[in-house]
Formats: structure tokens, C-alpha cells, sequence
């Protein structure tokens, strides 16, 4: 039997769901003694902390036009930020369209935070995989012309 051959008289057409995940957008974890693993990374792997992150620039792949960064820190082991997840890490995803991802978790039965917040950099909420762990999504504003 042979099988069924793409219809070439049709152009492919493509469908984008809205709602998804484009890239890592900050990497996040605990240290007991910050200014330490800060020193160790900047040593050993260059990534220098001085406070505000570490900036790893990246440009998409469907559209190098459009830049992004990944922001990688270390917060002391006492922040508040990460709960009430028990893990010492979190994991921003950048998103593409905050709303249509939301409203898709929410009918698949995903555990969501109530809490939003909307800065000069974009809109930042929280989600909570199987474990239990904290997930921040960020949809950054669109860059002005």
C-alpha cells in the first residue's frame, strides 16, 4: 500500500499557536552564600554578577531580528521570592502572548498563581509544575521603534 502523497497544489500553510514558549528567560537559584558562588561563577565560567544578573544576549531563530536576553542570578538563600516552592531554582520562560498561554493552562487543569505584575519590562506570572515548582513566565514589551 502506498502511502498518501502531500497534495502539492495547496501551499502549506502555517499555523502558529499563540500562547507558547520561545526561549529561557532568566535562570534563578538560591545560594546560602551569594557573594561566594557569585565569585566562583565569575572565576570559573565568566558569568560576573555585579548585582543586576548576568545578561546572555540571543536572537531568535525563525527571526534573528528579534533579540532577547537570558538573565542568570543568584539570589540569597533566604529570599521569599521562589514560594512557597520548595526548590531552590526557578526558571523564566519567555512567552509570546501571556494571556492565550494562561487561559490554555487553566482549562488543562495547571496550577496558577493569582498574583501578576506588570513592570516597565514586561509582564511577569507564575504557574507550578507537577513538583510543586515555582515557574515564572515573562512576556516582554514589544521594543519601541
Amino acid at each position: 500500500m502506498k502511502s498518501p502523497q502531500p497534495d502539492k497544489s495547496k501551499p502549506l500553510v502555517k499555523t502558529e499557536q499563540r500562547g507558547r514558549i520561545l526561549g529561557i528567560g532568566g535562570v534563578f537559584f538560591k545560594s546560602a552564600n551569594r557573594d561566594q558562588m557569585r565569585e566562583w561563577y565569575s572565576k570559573h565560567l565568566g558569568l560576573a554578577d555585579k548585582g543586576q544578573g548576568v545578561m546572555l544576549p540571543w536572537r531568535e531563530h525563525d527571526d534573528p531580528q528579534k533579540e532577547h536576553v537570558t538573565v542568570w542570578t543568584v539570589f540569597p538563600a533566604s529570599t521569599k521570592y521562589f514560594d512557597p516552592s520548595p526548590a531552590p531554582f526557578m526558571i523564566n520562560y519567555i512567552v509570546d502572548d501571556m494571556d492565550a498561554l494562561l487561559d490554555r493552562l487553566k482549562q488543562e487543569g495547571v496550577k496558577i498563581d493569582a498574583k501578576r505584575m506588570d513592570e516597565s519590562y514586561g509582564r511577569f506570572a507564575w504557574i507550578y509544575d507537577s513538583d510543586g515548582n515555582k515557574i515564572e513566565l515573562w512576556q516582554p514589551l514589544p521594543a519601541k521603534p
